[in-house]
């Protein structure tokens, strides 16, 4: 296996610069084809004038996207899927080879011919597992298309198959693992890439503890990979497929390097072309190049959000999902979501002010609104916070 994906990610940054300006103008011209396109680029002709352009946000493209449906107008090409995430909101995705850019990440963590990827990303409306497929399919690895859930049956198929790498989120590899400890199985996983939630230090290094290698990207379903981690473990480096912008939370202004401010994505992916996307993710630019080796710029990592959307279990919770919860039942007079870990896991609680004392009352409404289960704790009318949030995060990212 080489050092490196490709050429790409050792560019010099004059090089990366003049590439990428090249690239950008392509996309813009790709994204002004569309009919009924009002994005004015006419005072753009690089990189250094991409803040002139407006940020584009979720709202705004779900709205685009009811408008004319199904990917908003955008002009989209050599789609093979269409995906929903909640929002909803959809996704094209493709088949071409290495079409979200994962295969970058999953090479860094060591991945390639020979090894079998146990999938455990959802392959049900949500891009997760097909990212990971498609990228583990460009690295020339064999997957096993697991997806999630029956722990039991995961642990006897990682034996039977003889799986050496996973792909899921941080916290289910550990059930994986604990079961397969419980069951007597001895498994040949060494490495594991994570995403999709935070990869905590603790959890980090039990699992460097077993053997395995765990390292996390960060990517989205409109995008595909934006950041990963290699070898060396420090911050991590921004996919050679996007351009980065750090902006203040709410507005499409630079902030200076090292700031913490939220994170503008444009991709250059000819098929789907998004300009200055936002996010919603917090980040901060890391100072200097990896020790790896590869010279793009560096972020911090997910760092929150710039609302309090959060994300638990894998999944994103939203201020609107909660207003939705508290419209959905007439016995709950105001809601709040609060985010904890507990033995490496996520645990999701739901705190409902109301005058019921029975909590089953609610469990239907939670399911519903919030797409998962999580414990319900009942407060007196009147008593929880008034202090805006509806969704704390109680997390140490640390």
């Amino acid at each position: 296996m080489t050092k490196y994906f490709d050429t790409l990610e050792t560019r010099s940054d004059d090089e990366r610069h003049s590439q990428q300006s090249a690239a950008l103008m392509e996309q813009l011209a790709r994204a002004t084809s569309a009919d009924g396109n009002c994005l004015d680029t006419s005072g753009v002709s690089g990189i250094e004038d991409l803040a002139k352009l407006p940020v584009l946000r979720k709202s705004e493209l779900v709205k685009w996207q009811a408008e004319k449906p199904p990917f908003g107008g955008i002009n989209t090409s050599n789609v093979a899927h269409i995906f929903q995430s909640p929002g909803p909101i959809y996704e094209p995705g493709g088949i071409s080879h290495d079409w979200w850019r994962i295969g970058r990440f999953l090479h860094a963590l060591g991945i390639g011919k020979g090894d079998i990827v146990q999938n455990c990303f959802g392959y049900h409306l949500t891009p997760a597992g097909s990212i990971f497929e498609n990228g583990a399919r460009a690295v020339g690895a064999t997957v096993l298309p697991a997806g999630t859930g029956q722990t039991e049956l995961q642990v006897r198929a990682a034996k039977d198959v003889g799986s050496t790498a996973y792909a899921g989120t941080p916290d289910y590899l550990k059930v994986i693992l604990d079961k397969a400890d419980e069951m007597g199985v001895v498994l040949g996983i060494t490495k594991a890439a994570v995403g999709g939630g935070a990869l905590f230090p603790s959890l980090r290094q039990e699992y460097a503890d077993r053997g395995i290698l765990c390292l996390q990207n960060y990517a989205t379903a409109d995008l595909g990979n934006v950041a990963y981690e290699s070898q060396a473990q420090e911050g991590m480096i921004v996919d050679e497929g996007i351009i980065l912008e750090i902006v203040t939370p709410g507005t499409g202004n630079l902030v200076e390097p090292g700031e913490v401010g939220e994170v503008i994505v444009t991709s250059l992916n000819p098929d789907y072309p998004l300009i200055r996307f936002a996010t919603g993710d917090l980040s901060a630019v890391m100072l200097g190049q990896s020790p790896c080796g590869r010279t793009n710029m560096r972020i911090k990592g997910w760092m929150g959000r710039a609302d309090q959307t959060t994300k638990i279990k894998g999944m994103f919770v939203r201020p609107e999902q909660v207003a939705d919860l508290v419209a959905s039942h007439e016995g709950i007079e105001r809601a709040r979501v609060v985010a904890s870990r507990e033995g490496e896991k996520d645990v999701l609680t739901v705190q409902i002010e109301t005058a019921s004392t029975n909590a089953g009352d609610f469990e239907g409404a939670i399911a519903s609104t919030l797409k998962m289960k999580g414990a319900i704790e009942l407060a007196a009318l009147g008593t929880l916070p008034r202090d805006g949030l509806v969704i704390e995060d109680q997390r140490s990212y640390d």
